[in-house]
């Protein structure tokens, strides 16, 4: 008896069983582990049997086919060959042999002798297929190619084949087929999928469909999706998402760097507070207060001081808000703009309508395969955006505040629109003047941040503005108070410890300059231009208050 076993039994009952079921949970996990391993192993082995067994020297065409070493794809060296974008796959490329690399997205053995497999890149599709005959295709390739896994990434080599144009592919983007003639796994998928990206890309109208057939399709929850983020991203759709929001992006800096923009990068860890009222995720910074900008408003202005006169970013913005709604998120990319004005704030609102009609112009005309993507799962009407005229149509507070009454709709006076309010005022300026964008503008001074400018005629209202997309808010802008007494006096009014932005309103000591901007969340922009219901589609890996992973 060793001194453990002794010091067990001399303990109470109790005591020396709780000891001995916590060793057995814990053997248990180690035997689980070791099991998953060997059965991992056993997959790669069978695997790696499959591969070698059907590309063994019985067969003289195994070359043409197989599991590709690691050591060959360990940049080993440079052949030379040229692969081709499933995308750019096309009927002009008729009898023409192609090198295409891809995910396995389907697999359909018809018989021993035939194997279809969809094979994707992207956002396109293209079916290959291997009939077994003489010299070209033998009965281990087809089997080796039946075998592959979904998802597995395989090098596809063959001819163009183009089918009847009355009878067209279904299953796939390309009207065109691959007929195969050389086949390689480059790496094999080993793991039942979590999600099957045919489930995760269906749309309602699919649903709706097999329902009334009685038939029964697996629905892949948001949720499900946003857990298994790095296989849902795979399907098109989000493929297309993420294409639409890279252009919103690229535009966005292209047209302001054509205006003579410079892009700045400003703190994300600061010392106070970037807007009154709203939470702010606080931190320690060596022992000093901190917290995570909620904007780069403070920064950017003290840029406008500094001398650069034309200034924007493109960067991360974080708030603490319990917001769980379709269009919140703790974490969202931020469009800032800042900029001097020569006499009105109209200056800024004339900016924003006309570089985002430049961006919904660019990317209607640039992303027609992404919209498409988008527009099969999840079906929306393209977005009205411009008046007869060629404008963007502007609406004061009041104006707005109006129509609401007419239709009917309760509003506390001098109060910010709720999310009920913003979409019913959407619908009424909808159906009367054929346009899902607009501008709002003179917001009353109290639903505004303290920096915002009073109205030269009527102090209760501000030189500010909001602009909707399909019925929701997407920017806030105004002109900002560029005299210091007023700044430090609308700043202690709003309750801010003027002491925590000490060193933003010493940069309007010397002195400065008259200037306006705003700021845009991307994923919500994005979210309202292809009409989709959650702005957590439009998050690479969103964050909320209830996700912090993946």
């Amino acid at each position: 008896m060793d001194e453990g076993e002794g010091f067990v039994k001399k303990r109470g009952d109790g005591e020396g069983a709780s000891i001995s079921k916590n060793k057995a949970k814990k053997d248990a996990k180690k035997a689980e582990k070791a099991e998953r391993a060997a059965q991992r192993q056993q997959t790669r082995s069978a695997a790696s049997s499959a591969g070698a067994s059907e590309s063994d020297e019985t067969d003289p065409l195994s070359p043409n086919y197989g599991n590709i070493p690691l050591e060959d794809i360990q940049s080993k060296c440079i052949t030379g060959r040229t692969w081709t974008d499933v995308r750019e796959l096309s009927a002009e490329m008729k009898d023409k042999s192609v090198l295409i690399r891809g995910r396995v997205q389907t697999i359909r053995p018809m018989s021993k002798k035939i194997v279809f497999l969809v094979v994707r890149q992207k956002m396109s599709t293209v079916q290959c297929v291997l009939v077994v005959s003489k010299d070209i295709i033998s009965t281990q390739m087809v089997r080796f190619a039946a075998s592959l896994s979904k998802e597995s990434i395989v090098d596809v080599e063959g001819v163009i084949s183009v089918p009847d144009p009355n009878d067209p592919i279904k299953s796939a983007t390309q009207q065109v087929e691959i007929h195969v003639r050389k086949l390689y796994c480059v790496n094999r998928n080993m793991y039942n999928l979590p999600i099957n990206i045919e489930d995760a890309s269906r749309s309602e109208t699919e649903f709706k469909e097999a329902e009334k057939s009685g038939k029964q399709l697996v629905r892949v929850g948001q949720d499900t999706s946003l857990n298994n983020r790095v296989i849902d991203l795979r399907t098109p759709a989000n493929q297309g998402i993420f294409g639409v929001k890279s252009e919103f992006v690229n535009e966005f800096r292209r047209r302001l760097r054509l205006k003579k923009f410079v892009e700045i990068f400003t703190p994300k860890v600061i010392a106070g507070s970037s807007e009154g009222g709203a939470e702010v995720f606080k931190l320690d910074y060596k022992g000093q207060p901190a917290c995570l900008a909620q904007s780069p408003q403070l920064h950017k202005q003290m840029t406008v001081c500094g001398g650069f006169s034309h200034v924007f970013e493109v960067g991360p913005v974080f708030r603490a808000e319990n917001s769980y709604t379709h269009r919140h998120l703790c974490e969202f990319v931020g469009l800032d703009v800042e900029m001097e004005i020569m006499e009105h704030y109209y200056e800024v609102c004339d900016l924003v309508a006309e570089l985002f009609v430049a961006i919904f112009n660019h990317v209607n005309e640039n992303c027609s395969e992404e919209l498409e993507a988008i527009n099969r799962q999840y079906p929306f009407e393209p977005l009205k955006y411009l008046l007869p005229d060629g404008n963007v149509l502007r609406l004061t507070y009041d104006q707005g505040i109006e129509m609401l009454k007419e239709a009917g709709v309760k509003i506390e006076p001098m109060g910010d629109l709720n999310t009920e309010a913003e979409k019913k005022l959407g619908k009424l300026v909808s159906d009367k003047y054929n346009t899902d964008f607009y501008i709002l503008t003179r917001y009353p001074l109290n639903t505004r941040p303290f920096y915002t400018m009073p109205c030269h005629d009527n102090p209760d209202y501000s030189n500010s503005f909001d602009v909707f997309l399909r019925g929701e808010e997407i920017i806030s802008g105004a002109q900002r108070i560029h005299d210091l007494e007023i700044l430090t006096e609308r700043a202690e009014k709003c309750g801010i410890d003027v002491k925590t932005i000490s060193t933003y309103i010493d940069s309007f000591r010397h002195p400065a300059p008259l200037h306006g901007g705003f700021g845009a969340g991307l994923e919500r922009v994005v979210m309202l231009f292809c009409g989709l219901n959650n702005i957590r589609k439009c998050s690479l890996f969103p964050r909320d208050p209830q996700r912090l992973t993946p």
